[in-house]
């Protein structure tokens, strides 16, 4: 209790016992009196605010839980007088992460008994990953400034910063799509054909399902059966090795990687694909509840808590994953996000596509993420044999460099070639 004593309380301390020593050696009552006051005083208040201390109550809210790289999230200190005596002047500061901010410190004013008082202020970060906000540290002092305690709360909360997600437009591509357990592709009857997957006219059905053949054959007005949708599968790929990527922070090829690993993990689960999502090693990423993942409630969370702690590895080539995408058989659909890739492990990925596999590369240009804004002609030389390596494998492979858009870079795709067999039409667009 006196170690938490200020100047000021240390003084009245010591000046309340010299006047004690004097008014008993000259035996002054008056003297005695004041040394008393001076003596009494900073013990009284160190016994309060003691108290006090440990009648409060502290508790933390962020929102969102979850908030995108660069963006701001609202974190709101709640304090709470549980004692039947008012609180003194309060010093609340708040523990970050370093490299967040500065540490936020606020002055509260004295809590009335049982009473309660909000402050709020923003963070932001540039990184990914689950950063623990806290402890909080509370600074108490009496009215009188004779004692000043500190406490600190040990209870964190997690801030989760996520990936930025963008929205992906959903093309309609015709052709064919690709079933979720087999290699053989589910054909669309085309009005051509005779009478496969017809039935009577219902009232509200579209004029434009009339199947005229089978009308005029039957006599009677017939249209074409709807489609029942069956689950198809994706594997995505992710190329987070630390040697394929360049830039820093959020103006890396890496977080263009992840970002978009995001925003089309989140666009497939919604139109219905069940998820395999491998990374350079081979493996799946670490948090996943397992290697194959079923559209879910809980899956978009579970996914981006997994790629906020997605990090460069030192992983050289490909190869690992490379053998993981041929064991994974015949997806409907494979996505690879990939970085600065060796002339070995482009052919090998081109080599590895199953035949009635759609393949999607979508091939980033380290060089652009750089200090230049051109790649240099040797990387250009070998980007394009890589591409060229790709696309005469079978892959639509896309070039992607700095400054390129998600949405753009997908329509690009979808203009590459033909039909993407893998992504079915499932619901509304999104």
């Amino acid at each position: 209790m006196i170690s938490g004593l200020t100047l000021r309380g240390r003084c009245f301390l010591v000046g309340g016992l010299a006047a004690l020593g004097c008014a008993i050696v000259l035996g002054q009552q008056d003297v005695l009196r004041v040394a008393v006051l001076l003596i009494t005083l900073p013990l009284v208040c160190a016994a309060v605010v003691l108290r006090t201390q440990h009648k409060l109550t502290t508790s933390r809210v962020i929102e969102p839980i979850r908030v995108p790289a660069g963006e701001e999230a609202r974190i709101t200190l709640r304090v709470d007088n549980q004692a039947l005596v008012p609180s003194g002047l309060l010093l609340a500061e708040d523990t970050l992460p370093r490299g967040m901010s500065a540490r936020p410190r606020f002055v509260v004013d004295r809590l009335e008994p049982r009473g309660r008082r909000e402050v709020f202020y923003r963070v932001r970060s540039q990184v990914r990953g689950r950063f623990p906000i806290g402890p909080l540290k509370l600074r108490l002092a009496d009215p009188f400034g004779m004692c000043e305690l500190s406490r600190s709360y040990a209870g964190t909360d997690d801030l989760i910063v996520i990936p930025v997600v963008e929205h992906i437009p959903f093309v309609v591509l015709g052709g064919e799509w690709t079933g979720g357990n087999d290699s053989h592709p589910s054909s669309i009857p085309s009005a051509g054909e005779d009478d496969i997957g017809t039935r009577e006219y219902r009232y509200g059905d579209s004029l434009h399902r009339v199947h005229w053949r089978s009308t005029a054959r039957r006599g009677e007005m017939m249209v074409r059966r709807e489609e029942h949708p069956r689950q198809s599968q994706a594997t995505l790929l992710i190329d987070a090795r630390a040697g394929a990527h360049a830039g820093e922070g959020l103006h890396s090829s890496l977080e263009w990687a992840v970002s978009a690993a995001a925003s089309l993990s989140i666009h497939l689960s919604r139109r219905g694909f069940t998820l395999r999502v491998l990374t350079e090693t081979g493996t799946g990423m670490a948090g996943m509840p397992g290697d194959v993942l079923s559209p879910s409630p809980d899956l978009e969370g579970l996914l981006l808590d997994a790629l906020a702690m997605l990090t460069a590895t030192k992983t050289p080539t490909l190869a690992e994953a490379t053998r993981a995408l041929h064991r994974a058989g015949a997806d409907s659909l494979v996505v690879a996000l990939l970085g600065d890739l060796s002339a070995a492990d482009a052919a090998a990925l081109a080599r590895r596509r199953q035949g009635t596999t759609t393949a999607i590369a979508l091939m980033l240009r380290p060089s652009t993420w750089g200090l230049g804004t051109e790649p240099r002609s040797e990387e250009a030389t070998r980007f394009d044999h890589n591409l060229a390596l790709l696309r005469n494998g079978g892959w639509r492979a896309v070039p992607v460099s700095a400054g390129d858009r998600l949405p753009d870079v997908w329509l690009g795709v979808a203009r590459s070639g033909g039909p993407i067999s893998g992504v079915r039409p499932m619901g509304a667009a999104l």
